[in-house]
C-alpha cells in the first residue's frame, strides 16, 4: 500500500480552471502543503473542484445532482462514505446544506473544506475514518448557487438579490409549514422541489442548515399556531432532544457557545448557552428544519455562523477553524439513540414503513427500504414498538439506551390474521422503492392545520409516517404543486342520502369490514324497539384505551327527527377511513385520538320521523315518548321520569371510558351551545360552569369553521330576532333543558360536552345533504383537535413506577376537577396560561406543579406521587416478607395487571362459556355441587354445614388447590346466595360461576393463579326449604322468601343472646358456624329486587357505635362500590328498582333498616366485610334472562377474587419467631379481625394510609402504619412482639425493686415495734415489786400513758391487769 500523501485539494480545481491538461492538474495536486483559504469559489470552481475531488477519491466519495436551480445550475451532492456507490442499510444517513441564502456564504465554503477534511484525512485519522466508514454522509455546498451568483463580498448585510432564489423566492419560507399555507409552485422553487424529494427518498438520520447573520444554533420548530413575531416558544415532542443535539454544536464553537455574538447590528442579541428555540427567536414560516422533522424521519438544526453573512475571503480560515470541531462533533451525533431492523418472521425479509413508536414521545419515524431504523434518543430507559399495518405490534420495554453509540434493537413481527388496510390486502415483500414511497408521502397536503401535526399523545405516529407504502396509486412525476409539491386533496364522501335503520346497519358493518386495522364496530345497548346503538371507533388501535391516548365522541340523531348529524357522522367515518394513509390531517387524527362515534342515539324515532319535517316533533322521543334529552339525573331538578333504555346505554357507555371532549348533534338552529344547561331558578339566564373559558374556546372552534354559524343570526326566516354572538351560546342564557346529556356528562365524567345545533330545518330533503357535509366538515375536524389541548400526563407511584388510577388532578381556582384512567394517564382542557396543577390519591401525598399550556398544543405535566409516610425514594419502612418465594413479585404484578387496563376484561373475553341457562330444583343443585366434587377432585371439596327445617342439606363447595389442607396464608372469600328462596338467580350464578371456575383450572392461567393463591367457598342455597315455594317469573311476590317457619332468615342473625327473642332457625345456625370460622378475607350475598350493591349496617344507624361506623363504613362501600364498577349496569343505578342508591350503591339501612341481618352479623363477629349485591329489580325473572345475568356479573365476580388479596396482610409473631395464634389487630382504632394459625392475618381496607396495631396477652402492643392501593396486592407487615414485662404498666425490673424495698421496709420495722414493745414490758414487770405510796398519783400517770397510743392503750390494758395483782399484794401487807 502507497503511503498516505498529506495534501490539501483546493488546489485541484486549476485544472478545470486553466488550459492545463487532467494530467497537468493531477500532478499540481501532489504538491504538498498547499491550502486556498484565500478565496470563494463561484459555481464554475465549485463544480470542477468538486468533480476532482471525486476523481481522486472514488473509493470513499461519489458526486450527485438533486436537481437544477431556477436558472439551471446543479445542486450538488458530494456523498462520503465507504462504498459510495451502494446502499448499506447498516449506515445512518446524514446531511450538511449550506448556502440557503445565496448570499449567507460562510456555509457553503466550510462544508468545501469539510469535504477536504474528510477525503483527505479519510485512512490517516482514527476519528475520520471511523466516521467514513459508519455513516453515509451527504454535503450539498450551495443549496441556492443562483443567488451567490448575485451576493456581494464584504456586504455583511447581504443583498436583497442574492439572498433569494432567481425568481425572487425565499427558500427557507417555502416548504410546506404545519401552521399554515405555503403556496409556492415548482416553477418559482425548483430548489425546493428537488429538496423535498431529496429528503423523503433519503430518510436521512439527522440534519444541519448552514446560516449566516449571527452566531447561534436553532432548533425546532421555527413558527407557532399564532405566529406572534417574537417570544413564542414552540416546542416540539423531541425538544430535549434538539436542545442537546443544538448544544453539541455551539459548545465546539468557541464564538456561539458564550452565547455572546456580539453582532454589530444586535450587540445585545444573547442566546442562553449559544441555542435557541427558532419561533421564541422569531417566527419563520415555511422553514426546512420543521419539514424534515414533521415529513422526513430526520431531526435537522439551522446553525448561524457568522454575523457577517458574506465576510472577506481573509477570514475564511478563521471561520472553518471555529467551526471545524463543531461540524465534527456534530456529525457523530447520528450514531445515539436507538437502532435496529425490523423483518418479517416468515421469510425473514426487512419491512419498509414500519412504525418505530417511543412511549412517551409523540414524534414517530418510518423504517427504510430494507426495514432498517435509526432513532436518536437521549439517555434512559424508553417502551419501544413496531407497527405495521397488518402485522401485530411488537412492542419491547424498558430498552436501555446509554450515552454513546446507539442501542440495538430489532423487531420480528409477524402478521395478523387476514389483515386489511382500507381493504388492500398487507403485503409483506419488502421491495418497495422508498422513491416511491417519497413521492406518496410528498404529496402529502399543506392545508392540514396547525392541529394536524400537533403533538397530541402517546404513543403516537406522525402523520405522514404512518401512511403505509401500498396506500394509494401515485405517479413519479406528480403535476406542479400549488402548495409546496402538489398535493391530492381528500377524498370526500360521494353517496349523501337518508339511511333508515336497516341502511345504516349495512353502512357501518361494511366499514368495520373493509377498515379493520382502523375501524370497529360495537353496540352499547339497544332501543326500546331493540334497534342496537351502534358506535363505530376509529383508531389505529380501535378496540382498546392506549395510554395517553385521549378519547372522542360524536353522538348524533338524539331527537329521532333531528337528523342531519346522523348523516354528518356516516359521511365523517366514511372519509376518516378513506382518507386514513393519505391524507396528513386525517392520519394524524386517527393515529392520535381514539374517536367515537355513536350516529344515532334513538333509531326509534328516526323510523317514524319524516323527511322536510322543519319545526315538528314526530319521531322526536323515543319509542316511550321521552325526551331523551330530559332524561339524564340532573344536578338542580329531580327527573322524575322513568329513565330510558337509551339513557341507561349511554350513561353506561360514558361510564366505561375515559372520554375527554364529546358533542351531542342536533338539529332546529345553528349554535354551538355549552353547559350549564339549566339553574336552579329554572328561568332563562347565564348559568356559568367552572370551566366556562374552556367551553369557550372549544366551541368557537367548531363555530368559526362554519361561516354561516359564526355570524350569530342562523335562521332569520325562522328567528328572525335571534343571534347568537360568534355562533356560540350559553345553554340557559338560551333556554333552561334540566335532565340535559351535556350537563351530566361534565358533572359525572371527566368529559366535556356541548351540543351542535346544525341547521334550521331538522329534517332536510336528501339533495341538501352535501351542503351541510360542505359547511360542516372543517367543523367538525377542528372541534376533533380540541382534544389535544390543555395538559396531559400520568399519575404514577414514584417507587413502583405504576400508574395510579383514580388520583386526582385540580386546578387552582378551577372548582372541577379530572380523574386519572386505569393506567394513571389523564387530561384536563385548559386555556392557555399558568395554572397550579394538584394531583392526589388516597394513601400518596399531594403534588403540585406549575403549567403553562400554549395555545395550539397540549403540554405533557407528569406527576410520580410518594406514598404517605414513605422515605425520599418513595419506599415504605417495612420488615422482610413472610416469605421469602421468589415469585412474590411476580405475583403483585399479576394483582396489578388485574386491576387496571383491560385486564379484567381481556381475562373475561378470554374465557367465554356456553351454556344452557335454567333453573335448578333443590336435588338438582346437590347433584351439580356433587358433579363439581367429583369431576375437579384435586381442587374442590364439599361439607354439609347444617340442616333445614324440612331436612334439606345446606352445603358448601370450597374451591383451592390444596381444598383439603389450611392454608391460613391465603385470603378466604366467601359467595353466599339464596337466603332468601324467592331470589333464585344468586344461587344459579354461583353455581355457573363455581362451574366456570373449575372448568378453567389449568386451562386460562389467570383463572388458575388465582384459584391457587386463593381459599373459595361457595354457598349457593342457604334455604332450600323457601325455595321449593317460590315460583319463576313472580317479580315481587314474597312466597318463598322465608324459611318453612315462615322466619326471614335475614333477620335472624344475632350474636348476643340478650339480643335474641326465639332460638335461631337451624339454616341460621349453619351459616353462623361457617362465619366464624377464622380467617376469612370478604363475603358477598346475592339476592334480589333490586340493582344495585349493599353495605353494613342494615340495623338503624342509631344503634351502631361510632367507630363501627365511621371507621368501618369506608372500606364497606368502597368493596361495594368495587363490584357495582365492574358491573355494566349496576353503578349507574336503575330507577325503576325500588331504594336504587347513588352510582349503584347504598348503606342497607337506607334501604331497608332491620335487625339480625347476616351481613351486620359477619362484620360485627365474624370479622369479616360482607356486601350484598341484589342482582335485578325482579325477584324471580324468566329464565331466558339468566344469560344476561351471567354476563353481567361475570367480571364483577372475578372482580371480588382479585380484590379479596388486596388490603393489609402479615404475621404476627414473638422475637423468637414463634407465631402468636389469636392476637387482634386493631385498624385506625375500630375494625378488627384475629391471627390464624401461622400467626397469618388479612384485612381489607379502603385505599389509603392506616394505622394498625397488634394487641396478644402477655405482649406489649405495637403499632405500624401501613398504605394501601386500589391497584395493588396486599402491603405486607410484619409484627414481633416483645413479652410484656410491664407490672401495672410499670417495668418488671421496677417494680421487683419496689416490692423488695418495700418488704425490707416491712421487716424492719416489725423488728423495731418488737424492740420498743420489748423495753415497754419490762418496764412494766418492774413496777410488780415496787409499792407506791400515792394510789391517786400512779392513776393519774396511768390516763397520761394512755392518751399516747393505740399501742399505749393496749400497755395500759395490760397495766391494768397488773395492778389488780399489785393491790391484793398491797391489801395483803397492809
Amino acid at each position: 500500500m502507497e503511503p498516505h500523501i498529506h495534501v490539501s485539494l483546493f488546489c485541484l480545481f486549476i485544472g478545470v480552471v486553466s488550459p492545463r491538461t487532467a494530467e497537468a492538474s493531477v500532478d499540481t495536486r501532489i504538491k504538498p502543503g498547499v491550502n486556498n483559504y484565500s478565496k470563494y469559489y463561484n459555481y464554475s470552481e465549485l463544480t470542477g473542484l468538486l468533480q476532482t475531488m471525486v476523481n481522486t477519491y472514488p473509493h470513499i466519495s461519489n458526486l450527485s445532482s438533486v436537481g437544477r436551480s431556477v436558472q439551471g445550475r446543479e445542486l450538488w451532492v458530494m456523498r462520503i462514505t465507504k462504498d459510495p456507490n451502494t446502499d448499506d442499510p447498516g449506515k445512518p444517513r446524514f446531511k450538511y446544506v449550506g448556502n440557503m441564502h445565496g448570499d449567507e456564504t460562510i456555509s457553503r465554503q466550510v462544508l468545501v473544506y469539510l469535504v477536504d477534511y474528510l477525503l483527505t484525512k479519510y485512512g490517516e485519522d482514527q476519528r475520520v475514518t471511523e466516521l467514513v466508514n459508519t455513516t453515509d454522509i451527504y454535503i450539498m455546498p450551495s443549496m441556492n448557487p443562483d443567488g451567490f451568483e448575485k451576493s456581494v463580498e464584504g456586504e455583511c448585510d447581504g443583498t436583497a438579490e442574492g439572498r433569494v432564489n432567481a425568481r425572487k423566492i425565499d427558500l427557507n419560507r417555502s416548504f410546506p409549514d404545519q401552521f399554515g399555507e405555503t403556496v409556492v409552485t415548482k416553477e418559482d422553487a425548483p430548489e425546493v422541489w428537488s429538496i423535498i424529494q431529496w429528503i423523503l427518498a433519503k430518510r436521512f438520520v439527522l440534519s444541519a442548515n448552514l446560516h449566516g447573520g449571527t452566531v447561534v444554533a436553532s432548533y425546532p420548530f421555527d413558527d407557532s399556531a399564532n405566529h406572534q413575531i417574537e417570544g413564542s416558544y414552540s416546542r416540539s415532542d423531541d425538544d430535549l432532544l434538539f436542545r442537546y443535539l443544538a448544544r453539541v454544536y455551539a459548545k465546539n464553537h468557541p464564538v456561539m457557545r458564550t452565547g455572546h455574538p456580539n453582532c454589530p447590528d444586535y450587540p445585545a442579541e444573547s442566546f442562553e448557552e449559544g441555542i435557541t428555540n427558532g419561533a421564541r427567536w422569531y417566527d419563520l414560516s415555511g422553514g426546512m428544519q420543521d419539514f424534515n422533522y414533521l415529513h422526513g424521519n430526520c431531526l435537522e438544526i439551522t446553525m448561524e455562523l457568522s454575523c457577517c453573512k458574506y465576510p472577506p475571503a481573509s477570514e475564511l480560515r478563521s471561520e472553518w477553524d471555529m467551526n471545524r470541531e463543531s461540524l465534527m462533533a456534530y456529525m457523530e451525533m447520528v450514531h445515539i439513540g436507538l437502532r435496529g431492523y425490523v423483518t418479517e418472521a416468515n421469510n425473514g425479509s426487512g419491512l419498509p414503513d414500519v412504525r418505530i413508536v417511543v412511549a412517551g414521545i409523540n414524534h414517530n419515524l418510518t423504517t427504510g427500504q430494507h426495514g432498517e431504523y435509526y432513532r436518536l434518543l437521549l439517555p434512559g430507559q424508553y417502551n419501544i414498538s413496531a407497527i405495521a399495518p397488518g402485522y401485530t405490534t411488537q412492542t419491547v420495554h424498558n430498552v436501555l439506551v446509554t450515552k454513546g453509540k446507539a442501542t440495538e434493537l430489532n423487531f420480528t413481527v409477524r402478521p395478523a390474521p387476514s389483515a386489511l388496510v382500507s381493504g388492500v390486502p398487507v403485503t409483506t415483500s419488502a421491495a418497495t422503492s422508498a422513491q416511491s414511497t417519497a413521492q406518496g408521502t410528498a404529496q402529502s397536503t399543506a392545508q392540514g392545520t396547525a392541529q394536524s401535526s400537533t403533538p397530541a399523545s402517546e404513543p403516537t405516529p406522525s402523520a405522514e409516517n404512518k401512511a403505509p407504502a401500498s396506500s394509494g396509486n401515485r405517479s413519479d412525476s406528480p403535476p406542479p404543486p400549488t402548495a409546496g409539491p402538489e398535493v391530492s386533496p381528500p377524498l370526500m364522501p360521494q353517496d349523501f342520502r337518508h339511511h333508515n335503520y336497516a341502511d345504516m346497519e349495512l353502512f357501518l358493518r361494511r366499514h368495520s369490514v373493509e377498515f379493520p386495522a382502523i375501524a370497529h364496530l360495537s353496540s352499547v345497548g339497544r332501543s326500546v324497539q331493540g334497534h342496537e346503538l351502534y358506535v363505530m371507533v376509529i383508531s389505529d388501535n380501535p378496540t382498546v384505551h392506549e395510554h395517553g391516548e385521549p378519547e372522542f365522541k360524536y353522538v348524533g340523531n338524539m331527537h329521532g327527527n333531528e337528523v342531519v348529524g346522523r348523516e354528518l357522522l356516516l359521511n365523517l367515518i366514511e372519509y376518516l377511513c378513506r382518507n386514513y394513509g393519505n391524507d396528513p390531517e386525517v392520519t394524524q387524527l386517527v393515529n392520535s385520538t381514539r374517536i367515537h362515534i355513536m350516529p344515532s342515539m334513538n333509531p326509534d324515532g328516526y323510523e317514524v320521523a319524516r323527511e322536510g319535517d322543519k319545526q315538528g316533533y314526530l319521531g322526536r322521543n323515543n319509542s316511550n315518548n321521552f325526551d331523551l334529552n330530559r332524561n339524564f339525573p340532573d344536578q338542580f331538578v329531580n327527573i322524575t321520569e322513568p329513565r330510558q333504555p337509551e339513557t341507561e346505554a349511554v350513561m353506561s357507555w360514558l361510564e366505561s371510558v375515559p372520554f375527554v371532549l364529546s358533542a351531542n348533534l342536533h338539529g332546529g338552529s345553528l349554535v354551538v351551545n355549552y353547559p350549564y344547561d339549566d339553574d336552579r331558578e329554572g328561568v332563562s339566564q347565564y348559568s356559568k360552569c367552572p370551566d366556562d373559558e374552556v367551553f369557550h374556546q372549544v366551541s368557537r372552534a367548531y363555530a368559526q369553521e362554519n361561516a354561516l354559524m359564526h355570524k350569530g343570526h342562523p335562521c332569520e326566516m325562522l328567528y328572525p330576532e335571534e343571534y347568537f354572538g360568534e355562533g356560540i351560546t350559553n345553554g340557559a342564557n338560551w333556554y333552561n333543558v334540566p335532565g340535559g346529556m351535556q350537563d351530566w356528562n361534565y358533572l359525572n365524567t371527566n368529559c366535556f360536552e356541548v351540543t351542535i345545533e346544525l341547521g334550521c330545518v331538522k329534517f332536510p330533503w336528501e339533495k341538501d345533504l352535501p351542503k351541510y357535509w360542505d359547511q360542516n366538515q372543517r367543523s367538525m375536524l377542528q372541534f376533533i383537535h380540541q382534544v389535544h389541548r390543555g395538559v396531559k400526563g400520568t399519575v404514577s407511584d414514584i417507587h413502583t413506577g405504576s400508574g395510579i388510577p383514580d388520583a386526582t388532578i385540580r386546578v387552582e381556582g378551577i372548582d372541577h376537577n379530572v380523574t386519572t384512567a386505569q393506567t394513571g394517564d389523564y387530561w384536563r382542557l385548559l386555556v392557555p396560561g399558568t395554572f397550579s396543577l394538584i394531583a392526589s390519591a388516597r394513601g400518596y401525598e399531594p403534588m403540585k406543579i406549575y403549567a403553562t399550556i400554549p395555545k395550539d398544543r397540549v403540554e405533557v405535566v407528569d406527576f410520580k406521587l410518594s406514598r404517605v409516610g414513605a422515605g425520599p425514594e418513595g419506599r415504605l419502612p417495612a420488615g422482610p416478607p413472610p416469605t421469602q418465594d421468589p415469585s412474590v413479585e411476580e405475583f403483585q404484578n399479576f394483582i396489578r395487571y388485574l386491576s387496571v387496563g383491560e385486564g379484567l376484561e381481556e381475562l373475561v373475553r378470554s374465557t367465554a362459556t356456553e351454556n344452557s341457562y335454567r333453573y335448578r330444583s333443590e336435588r338438582e343443585i346437590a347433584e351439580s355441587l356433587r358433579g363439581l366434587l367429583l369431576n375437579f377432585p384435586k381442587i374442590t371439596s364439599l361439607r354439609s354445614l347444617g340442616q333445614s327445617v324440612d331436612f334439606r342439606t345446606i352445603r358448601a363447595l370450597e374451591i383451592s388447590n390444596q381444598p383439603d389442607e389450611a392454608e391460613p396464608s391465603e385470603p378466604k372469600i366467601r359467595f353466599v346466595a339464596g337466603i332468601h328462596g324467592n331470589a333464585p338467580v344468586g344461587t344459579e350464578l354461583l353455581l355457573e360461576f363455581a362451574t366456570f371456575l373449575c372448568m378453567n383450572y389449568g386451562k386460562n392461567p389467570a383463572i388458575t393463579r388465582l384459584i391457587n393463591s386463593t381459599r373459595i367457598v361457595i354457598l349457593p342455597l342457604i334455604n332450600p326449604d323457601g325455595r321449593q315455594l317460590a315460583e319463576e317469573k313472580q317479580c315481587t311476590s314474597t312466597r318463598g322468601m322465608a324459611n318453612a317457619r315462615g322466619k326471614d332468615l335475614d333477620t335472624d342473625f344475632f350474636g348476643n343472646a340478650s339480643q335474641r327473642v326465639v332460638e335461631a332457625q337451624p339454616e341460621t345456625r349453619a351459616v353462623m358456624k361457617l362465619i366464624l370460622e377464622r380467617g376469612q378475607t370478604l363475603s358477598v350475598s346475592l339476592d334480589g329486587g333490586a340493582l344495585l350493591a349493599t353495605y353494613p349496617y342494615d340495623k338503624p344507624v342509631q344503634t351502631v357505635r361510632s367507630f363501627s361506623l365511621v371507621e368501618k363504613e369506608g372500606t364497606l362501600k368502597y368493596l361495594a362500590n368495587v363490584y357495582a364498577r365492574n358491573h355494566p349496569r349496576m353503578h349507574l343505578g336503575d330507577p325503576r328498582c325500588p331504594s336504587t342508591g347513588q352510582g349503584g350503591v347504598l348503606r342497607a339501612a337506607e334501604r331497608q333498616s332491620h335487625m339480625g341481618s347476616m351481613k351486620d352479623f359477619s362484620v360485627d363477629f365474624g370479622h369479616c366485610p360482607e356486601i350484598t349485591v341484589y342482582t335485578g329489580c325482579c325477584m324471580f325473572p324468566p329464565a331466558e334472562q339468566l344469560s344476561t345475568l351471567w354476563a353481567e356479573n361475570k367480571k364483577a365476580l372475578l372482580s371480588m377474587l382479585v380484590e379479596a388479596h388486596k388490603g393489609v396482610r402479615g404475621v404476627v409473631r414473638d422475637r423468637s419467631g414463634k407465631p402468636i395464634v389469636g392476637a387482634m389487630i386493631v385498624m385506625n382504632g375500630g375494625v378488627r379481625v384475629y391471627t390464624a394459625a401461622g400467626g397469618f392475618f388479612h384485612a381489607l381496607l379502603v385505599p389509603g394510609s392506616h394505622d394498625i396495631e397488634a394487641i396478644a396477652d402477655g405482649y406489649q402492643h405495637q403499632r405500624q402504619k401501613v398504605v394501601v392501593s386500589s391497584h395493588e396486592a396486599a402491603s405486607v407487615v410484619i409484627i414481633s412482639l416483645n413479652m410484656d414485662n410491664r407490672i401495672f404498666g410499670l417495668p418488671r425490673e421496677f417494680v421487683v425493686a419496689a416490692a423488695a424495698a418495700s418488704m425490707t421496709a416491712l421487716v424492719l420495722t416489725a423488728c423495731i415495734i418488737w424492740c420498743v414493745c420489748s423495753a415497754k414490758s419490762n418496764q412494766q414487770k418492774d413496777g410488780f415489786h415496787r409499792l407506791r405510796q400515792h394510789r391517786d398519783d400512779y392513776e393519774d400517770e396511768i390516763r397520761l400513758t394512755s392518751m399516747g397510743s393505740k399501742k399505749a392503750l393496749l400497755g395500759h390494758e395490760f397495766q391494768d391487769e397488773s395492778e389488780s395483782d399489785e393491790e391484793t399484794l398491797y391489801a395483803n401487807k397492809l
